[in-house]
């Protein structure tokens, strides 16, 4: 059968377009937001100014990205520019961005404080961990009609907006687990923690953004070691460096490696040659945790899978239309909050499967969990 010249070309671009979106929808979507822009610079110490400094940073983390394969970069900013805050989530939002990264540089009147810090969304005791997001959210100040837009939130009160929001808790574990490797990649380049994990605080930038996210503080301009390097090329490569990697290493173990990773040669690829690749540390041991706080080496064999697909406050029916069609759901309830599991398979290929079934029903952030004899490994 002929087929007439206009319907070939028409199927021929259909094709293309159908193609092209599958690429598309199979990539690992990043969002980079540079604190700060335009009108309101951030801190400003000795002419060492944040919008500036986390522009070129986060540009310089994108190009990193960009170069990997099977993913994706989009930006809240790529020049300087006045963006407001519920703006940058949704930069994130509209694409549906597997992560949301938002970088900062930190300032303090003490002039010795140093270090870096790493924060996931969250209420928090400690006042130091407010003081940074009252500090980064005072810029809602700036924004036209902000006491409309932001109804409830007291700038002199970052905790004050959680009251009238939900903080997505089905997040929480995966915005650590990509804050837990963003600080260790600091530590391993010589940067100072200030904390010995993670932090949690309030920050608007993160509240509206659904998936796991993060924001981090990469040092202090306020003191004039750590701020001049901050401000330096060399610094600034570094720190992109460890924070794409800790992105990347994140993206293989909770997403894969994807179709095109060419089976894991030259998976990482620096901006220039002269920047070398952050080597994985050793990885601990896993070990199984009882209530009596004993622990025995894993055996493989022995591993069951689930895939957790969200975390909640509220406990719901263990039932599929409760789970967008998906049977075979469990549930840990661990302190206030419940964990729901999608299947339950010994078999590490199906379970894959399953992973990217969950994945395909809307489930972003899901992803594996071993347990043996029915307890949850660390």
């Amino acid at each position: 059968m002929n087929i007439p010249i206009k319907i070939k070309s028409t199927l021929v671009i259909l094709l293309i377009a159908i193609s092209t979106l599958a690429t598309a929808q199979s990539k690992f979507k990043v969002t980079l937001d540079a604190g700060h822009g335009g009108k309101d610079i951030g801190a400003n110490y000795n002419g060492r100014v944040e919008k500036k400094i986390a522009l070129e940073v986060v540009l310089k983390v994108g190009k990193i990205l960009e170069a990997q394969p099977n993913i994706s970069v989009n930006y809240t900013r790529e020049t300087d520019e006045f963006i407001e805050l519920v703006e940058r989530a949704n930069v994130a939002n509209r694409v549906d961005a597997n992560i949301f990264v938002s970088i900062h540089c930190n300032a303090n009147r003490n002039l010795d404080a140093d270090g870096t810090e790493t924060y996931v969304m969250g209420l928090s005791k400690s006042k130091s961990s407010l003081a940074v997001a009252q500090s980064e959210n005072e810029v809602v100040t700036l924004e036209k009609d902000y006491k409309k837009n932001y109804k409830g939130y007291n700038p002199n009160s970052p905790e004050s907006f959680i009251g009238t929001t939900v903080i997505q808790e089905e997040f929480m574990e995966n915005s650590i687990a990509l804050a837990s490797r963003i600080q260790d990649n600091f530590i391993s380049i010589g940067k100072k923690s200030r904390a010995s994990g993670v932090k949690q605080a309030p920050f608007m930038v993160l509240h509206k953004a659904y998936m796991p996210r993060v924001l981090i503080e990469m040092g202090f301009i306020s003191n004039d070691i750590e701020g001049d390097v901050l401000d330096s090329e060399k610094g600034q490569n570094d720190i992109a460096l460890a924070i794409a990697t800790a992105i990347v290493s994140y993206k293989k173990e909770y997403f894969g490696e994807g179709p095109d990773a060419n089976d894991g040669k030259d998976e990482f690829r620096p901006i220039k040659d002269d920047i070398k690749p952050i080597k994985d540390a050793p990885k601990p041991k896993v070990e199984i945790s009882n209530s009596q706080n004993k622990s025995s080496e894993i055996i493989k064999s022995d591993l069951t899978y689930k895939i957790q697909l969200s975390v909640s406050s509220k406990k719901m029916a263990l039932t599929a239309k409760n789970f967008k069609g998906l049977g075979d759901i469990s549930m840990i309830k661990d302190g206030k909050f419940y964990k729901y599991f999608y299947s339950n398979t010994s078999n590490s290929d199906q379970i894959k499967l399953q992973l990217n079934e969950a994945r395909a029903k809307g489930y972003k952030s899901a992803y594996i969990v071993s347990f043996k004899n029915g307890i949850k490994l660390n």
